[in-house]
């Protein structure tokens, strides 16, 4: 199994309100309701949402939605918070690994709340390209230049996560195992598209019935 970790602990402070719970497309539902839909129909077996900022905003959302099951309870799903979020994405992806670390977990799939548009088809052609190069230490999508969402990181990378700088984040790990990476070329504008203010709401977002 490779858990999906969604990190949505952010303060959205460049949007203005908390980016989970922008709508979108006509179903009612917001980026967050949508990335999880993505991911299990990608075959994400397993969630792990990490909130920090507007964490109470978020779970009453979920639970309106019933986006974490009949009465809050879905094995499928585990929201977790990240008392230190302010310190950096980092340090919500750790909270992430080390809620998914158990046994059986030889990676993670991460992505982020930025990245409402990532797609069912991409976040399979991750897992699939995982399953052929199992032993990759990261694999990720590509396009031209460009890499996106989601991640997956091996637990060989999850003790280097661990000891990386906060400041710097997880790129210099990245960084450091380019050569061995898988890449997925993946002709999907979702994978790339990170939402952060209100211009890219309206830009990628608004008006669009996903």
């Amino acid at each position: 199994m490779i858990p999906a970790i969604v990190l949505a602990a952010g303060t959205s402070s460049r949007m203005g309100r908390p980016k989970a719970l922008l709508p979108i497309g006509t179903s009612g539902d917001t980026f967050l309701t949508r990335i999880l839909t993505e991911l299990r129909a990608g075959g994400a077996e397993r969630i792990i949402v990490v909130l920090g900022g507007h964490a109470a905003e978020i779970r009453e959302s979920l639970l309106a939605r019933r986006s974490v099951g009949e009465g809050g309870k879905d094995p499928s799903l585990t929201v977790v918070d990240n008392p230190n979020f302010e310190s950096g994405q980092l340090s919500s992806l750790l909270v992430g690994i080390d809620a998914a670390d158990t046994p059986g977990v030889d990676a993670v799939m991460v992505t982020l709340v930025d990245l409402p548009l990532i797609t069912a088809a991409t976040v399979r052609a991750v897992l699939d390209a995982h399953r052929q190069s199992p032993d990759a230490p990261l694999i990720r999508p590509r396009r031209g230049q460009r890499h996106g969402h989601p991640v997956i990181f091996h637990r060989v990378l999850f003790d280097e996560l661990r000891r990386a700088d906060p400041s710097k984040g997880a790129k210099p790990v990245v960084h450091a195992h380019a050569a061995e990476e898988v890449n997925v070329d993946v002709d999907d504008d979702g994978a790339f598209i990170d939402v952060d203010t209100p211009d890219d709401y309206e830009k990628y977002v608004g008006g669009r019935a996903v």
